[in-house]
């Protein structure tokens, strides 16, 4: 701990050197570690990192992200140092270093169902956003020209917002099953009170708050000159809302797809409980058998989809918004 309080003082450089190899020489350690306290011949042993590995992975993260944050890299560089740590796992995972630790024995014991549940959660995830984008886009627009809608709406959303998704997904599973009972063709679509449908729905829910705000407060930025300025060439309403008004407001409407697909990733853990799959059965299946390394097979992938969606949308962010930058100078 003093030794890291200690780096705190140390110029960027250093820092930044420090946090890499420190990083680097606990992921070759601990899978050293791992195969030479396995029995030789034993499948059956398990290795597991103590609580001080994942303290000490904590702390070097947290400090090679502060000097990151710090350096104030491109968006292109912080895509790049992703790549490369992404790469540098996979090239770890690959070579078999790590094959003696009991996450990677889990992950061999359930590969099929690991992949499964994972386009499962990633399907989930991408499929709400998508659906609250074709739904939020229009509705935040029609909020922005009539004000006497907005309020409500919003409201609306906001109310959702804070239901518990536990409580939720609860109260979606009524009324699907109530779809499937009694409207023709419902339950061969896959809707049903337990399964996909309300964790899909919920999510689908949750997700258009950010997104018809964002698009409110995107739209109602737009300086007033650049609407003056195509009122006085001509152009319609709609040439106004595609050509100046929806562009300009872009960076910030994916500021809110980007709120939306991070919490997506999260949330979607949650849907196991009711049979949605995605990376949540692995984590609620090792907290039933209080077996930590399965609770990490789950929830290592989504912080980590999380994370590298986090980084790529707000890169996308940066770019766009320096493009409009540029643009209305």
């Amino acid at each position: 701990a003093s030794a890291l309080i200690a780096l705190l003082k140390t110029p960027l450089a250093l820092r930044l050197g420090a946090s890499v190899v420190a990083l680097a020489a606990l992921a070759l350690l601990i899978g050293v570690a791992g195969s030479f306290l396995t029995p030789a011949g034993n499948t059956f042993a398990r290795i597991s990192p103590a609580s001080g590995f994942w303290l000490l992975i904590f702390a070097f993260t947290l400090l090679l992200a502060d000097v990151l944050t710090r350096l104030n890299l491109s968006p292109q560089a912080r895509v790049g140092v992703l790549v490369v740590a992404a790469a540098a796992i996979g090239l770890l995972l690959v070579s078999g270093s790590w094959n003696s630790l009991s996450i990677l024995k889990e992950y061999f014991n359930r590969a099929d169902s690991f992949w499964a549940e994972g386009s499962k959660h990633v399907t989930l995830a991408l499929g709400s956003l998508a659906a609250a984008v074709i739904i939020g886009l229009p509705l935040g627009i029609l909020c922005h020209r009539v004000e006497k809608l907005r309020a409500g709406v919003l409201n609306v959303l906001n109310i959702i917002q804070t239901i518990p998704s536990i409580a939720l997904f609860g109260l979606l599973i009524a009324p699907l099953g109530w779809v499937a009972s009694h409207v023709p063709g419902a339950a061969a679509l896959g809707i049903r009170g337990i399964g996909t449908a309300p964790a899909f729905v919920a999510l689908f829910l949750y997700s258009l708050l950010p997104v018809v705000a964002n698009t409110v407060v995107g739209l109602a930025g737009v300086p007033r000159a650049a609407n003056d300025a195509a009122r006085g060439m001509g152009m319609t309403d709609r040439q106004r809302l595609f050509g100046v008004e929806f562009p300009l407001a872009f960076p910030v409407i994916l500021t809110g797809i980007r709120i939306v697909l991070v919490q997506n990733i999260g949330l979607a853990t949650i849907a196991a409980l009711i049979g949605g799959g995605g990376f949540g059965v692995f984590v609620f299946q090792g907290v039933g058998q209080t077996a930590m390394d399965l609770v990490l097979l789950g929830a290592v992938p989504t912080v980590a989809l999380a994370f590298a969606a986090a980084i790529i949308l707000d890169a996308v962010i940066e770019m766009s918004a320096s493009k409009r930058r540029v643009e209305t100078a």
